[in-house]
């Protein structure tokens, strides 16, 4: 098993260089890039709700990774200490192709993450807000 921890501020710019970081570390590994491109997406996706919807857009808050590559699998860990999430349900994207004017405005992100991650489970302790990511290969 090989790890990495990462810290980034809450700001979207953050988030690209995050991402390649990531890709990098995955790349060391000869993992499929399809795989890679799942977890990259996923995590892009979870770190802007953590910027827009935990710490509300307000940049100087600590982001947390922790990723962990086994011989079958990759958790990511991503820590903040912003609003706890309130809603549990897994996302469900329900809307009419052709009607492009009413498309969804929100849940699209959670929903992408559902798709092409194997698991996700999150949890809040003690102000710290914790959601994992698994992904099997």
């Amino acid at each position: 098993m090989k790890k990495e921890q990462f810290l980034i501020d809450s700001s979207f710019s953050e988030i690209s260089i995050l991402s390649s970081k990531v890709r990098s570390f995955l790349l060391k590994f000869s993992i499929n890039e399809e795989i890679i491109n799942a977890v990259e997406l996923s995590l892009v996706e979870a770190l802007n709700n953590v910027v827009e919807h935990s710490y509300k857009m307000q940049k100087g808050n600590k982001i947390e990774l922790n990723i962990e590559n086994f011989p079958n699998k990759i958790i990511l860990q991503l820590h903040d200490w912003g609003i706890a999430r309130t809603n549990f349900e897994k996302p469900e994207l329900k809307f009419d192709p052709e009607d492009i004017e009413n498309l969804p405005e929100g849940g699209m992100g959670l929903f992408i993450i559902e798709q092409l991650m194997d698991a996700t489970e999150y949890y809040s302790e003690n102000g710290k807000n914790t959601f994992v990511l698994t992904k099997n290969f």
